[in-house]
């Protein structure tokens, strides 16, 4: 009967998955492929707009649009601290569900969304897990969801996956979310700033990712 259950609730979220996705190509959401035409789109929910960008947030692992350019509509949308929590619970529940998904659905079905590239780094996450996620998450433009699914299909404890997470993804969040609040201001002082910093970021994420292949070979 347990047995029986959980097939059922695998079906379901499945159903549910495939719902989504066929929502999401279906309607002009993925249309918006600029920063400044998603801020205009969550914008025009008003005062549910903090809900449909999380909800956007929760579900690009989908259909893997970067989550760089929707951090930025949400430093516009909403502002450098507001955008900054709500891509953080965004990023975490779109973590999350790419992690779950690969994790139950299986590896076949997860691969079409992640190019078979997950697969690859599930191996690499197995040897040292919050090791490994953590690095990754720190460096800047390294495909998100790749690694939410790569987490999924390795043994690492989800405690581990999520922490990991939260903890390496807050430098890049905070600078993407400057980025759309400072955009408006080009020429001035804390855009350069902001510019600044991500180019910081890039070089740090540079470092990070020549330790990581370091660590890989040992």
């Amino acid at each position: 009967m347990k047995k029986h259950m959980k097939w059922i609730k695998w079906f379901l979220l499945l159903l549910l998955v495939s719902s989504i996705v066929y929502w999401l190509n279906k309607s002009e959401i993925l249309q918006y492929t600029t920063p400044e035409q998603l801020r205009d789109f969550i914008a025009s929910y008003k005062v549910l707009a903090p809900v449909v960008y999380i909800l956007l947030f929760t579900f690009v692992p989908l259909t893997l649009f970067p989550d760089s350019v929707l951090a930025i509509s949400g430093g516009m949308c909403f502002g450098l601290f507001w955008g900054f929590v709500y891509t953080m619970i965004g990023a975490v529940c779109g973590g999350t569900l790419a992690f779950y998904l690969s994790r139950g659905i299986g590896r076949k079905i997860v691969t079409t969304f992640s190019k078979k590239e997950a697969d690859k780094l599930s191996a690499v996450i197995n040897e040292r897990g919050f090791v490994i996620v953590l690095m990754l998450r720190l460096i800047p433009l390294f495909p998100f969801d790749v690694i939410s699914y790569g987490a999924g299909f390795s043994n690492i404890k989800y405690r581990d996956y999520i922490l990991a997470t939260i903890v390496g993804i807050i430098p890049g969040v905070l600078v993407f979310t400057n980025i759309g609040t400072q955009v408006s201001k080009i020429g001035s002082f804390e855009f350069y700033i902001s510019i600044s910093m991500l180019v910081l970021l890039v070089v740090c994420g540079n470092l990070f990712k020549d330790k990581l292949k370091v660590s890989m070979k040992s």
